[in-house]
């Protein structure tokens, strides 16, 4: 007869590896859900805090009005990369002295350069340097003869696809971190909305420091034809905006500023209006202290421009009128700069037509 087999006793299984925590896997797998809610929104990048309400300044002519005799002859020197020199006068003006300006413009695909110098001597120029799509370093600054006219400014920003962010520093000290340093976020809510904060920390002295907060709100419309915004600062000063796309050679923009805090209540109230033709460009503005303004850019050819900028005050009884020319003459050829194909310059010899 023979022995019974032994019987086998299976050994108990090895414990688990070591790993993350259920907690930290829950909170993995939380965050990769609303990671993936956030993408099936498919919502737009906001632009940058920088250019809320870039369409309504571009509308308005409050950086364009002048006034006097103006004068700006520039030169290409290149066209790929773009190089160009800028001798620019000013003369006649009831606001300021005469002045001379000698500029530079250096641009490629990736960096762009501007550098300016007045004839007192005062040195301004401007670095914009983009790493990649989504990140771009920009640089500023200042050398004046003035005191305390001089700066330098640091900036960075990052472009995610639902959100921008920017970072900058003004006349920033290592040694003891004085300075203004800001901050901002905008973020797109909806396809249409996009809020956004922005925080400045202003230190004088190592021993002083002030922070301001600001709120921003930007909607735009499902066809992108009209674009209302609205700031808000912690001063008590309110801004808003609106600027609609009419047709294609027309659109408005009207502005509101509001300030109702530290003592001082104000308010200023512009409205627009720009129409782009085929070989000119004409604005028109009004605003609540009475000031009618116009300006005027009529292309007679594509290397010359002449500009008329007018503005009555009716409230002060005074008025102001600026006229302008721009020349760009370039050292290439009309086919260098693309403005003939090969087939059709002329052969040697033959008759010009």
């Amino acid at each position: 007869m023979s022995s019974p087999s032994p019987v086998t006793v299976d050994s108990p299984p090895p414990p688990p590896a070591p790993g993350p925590s259920s907690s930290s896997s829950g909170s993995f797998g939380l965050y990769n859900r609303f990671q993936a809610w956030r993408r099936s929104l498919d919502l737009p990048n906001p632009g940058t805090t920088e250019n809320v309400g870039k369409e309504c300044k571009g509308t308005l002519l409050n950086n364009l009005a002048f006034d006097g005799a103006r004068a700006d002859l520039s030169k290409s020197l290149s066209m790929n990369p773009h190089f160009n020199v800028t001798h620019s006068f000013n003369l006649g003006s009831q606001t300021a002295p005469p002045s001379y300006h000698f500029g530079a413009l250096f641009a490629n695909d990736k960096m762009f350069m501007h550098g300016n110098i007045d004839h007192d001597g005062n040195l301004s120029a401007r670095l914009n340097q983009g790493w990649s799509a989504d990140n771009v370093s920009k640089l500023q600054a200042q050398l004046s003869t003035t005191p305390g006219q001089s700066f330098v400014q640091l900036e960075h920003d990052y472009s995610g696809a639902d959100y921008s962010l920017n970072a900058k520093a003004v006349n920033p000290s290592p040694a003891d971190l004085t300075g203004i340093y800001m901050g901002s976020y905008l973020q797109s809510i909806t396809k249409n909305l996009a809020l956004g904060v922005e925080g400045m920390l202003q230190r004088p002295s190592p021993a002083a420091a002030e922070l301001a907060t600001a709120y921003m709100a930007k909607y735009t419309s499902t066809n992108r034809d009209w674009i209302a915004t609205a700031q808000l600062q912690g001063a008590g000063m309110i801004q808003a905006s609106y600027w609609q796309k009419l047709s294609e050679k027309v659109d408005v923009a009207a502005e509101l500023q509001v300030i109702a805090g530290q003592g001082r209540r104000d308010a200023l109230a512009t409205v627009g209006a720009r129409y782009e033709l085929r070989m000119a460009s004409f604005r028109a503005q009004l605003d609540s202290t009475g000031k009618v303004s116009a300006y005027l850019e009529q292309r007679f050819a594509p290397t010359f421009s002449f500009l008329v900028s007018g503005e009555i005050d009716h409230f002060k009884n005074a008025a102001k009128v600026g006229v302008g020319v721009m020349i760009e003459s370039a050292s290439m050829t009309p086919e260098e700069m693309g403005m003939v194909s090969p087939g059709q310059m002329p052969m040697p010899g033959m008759p010009q037509p």
